[in-house]
């Protein structure tokens, strides 16, 4: 499995997850700027994403949806703040109704993506969510939130095997 690491840090309110990968960098980017890729990994596989929106670029909007297996349709949204590509990425990740406005009742985070080459064959992708609150934290992740990201992850393997082998 991908994630080699998964930390809580209650004093700051941050949630980080930490996986490598035998690819490049900007194999690993990829998995976050094609929303094709994005959509086959972001949920986790019992509830699919699919990728209405994707304006990968500072102040653009990253919206989709999760379909649980009963049908239930879960909306998110990212506000997006920084691209670096292929090494950073930050946005507010929040959740949203059917025509995409945030909800006012849902806690959101902010994400912080880092992707780096450890060598000429590994990248590390650090991946920490910042809570604004300690409530928002306990919330989110009472829903689900840290191994839902794990399962996500758990799909970015072959995912980057196709692409390496391509």
């Amino acid at each position: 499995m991908t994630v080699t690491d998964v930390a809580r840090d209650r004093a700051n309110r941050t949630l980080t997850l930490t996986a490598e990968y035998p690819a490049a960098p900007e194999h690993v980017w990829q998995l976050w700027a094609d929303p094709r890729l994005l959509e086959r990994w972001w949920g986790p596989p019992s509830h699919p994403a699919t990728v209405v929106e994707h304006d990968l670029r500072p102040g653009g909007k990253v919206t989709y949806f999760m379909t649980s297996p009963e049908g239930e349709r879960y909306h998110g949204y990212w506000t997006v703040e920084t691209v670096e590509s292929p090494q950073a990425l930050e946005f507010e990740d929040g959740f949203a109704d059917a025509e995409g406005t945030p909800s006012d009742v849902m806690p959101t985070s902010r994400s912080r993506v880092r992707i780096e080459a450890v060598d000429a064959r590994t990248t590390r992708m650090t991946i920490t969510a910042i809570f604004p609150s300690d409530e928002a934290m306990d919330q989110l992740i009472q829903m689900g939130m840290e191994e839902g990201i794990r399962l996500a992850l758990g799909q970015t393997d072959e995912l980057l095997r196709e692409r390496v082998d391509a």
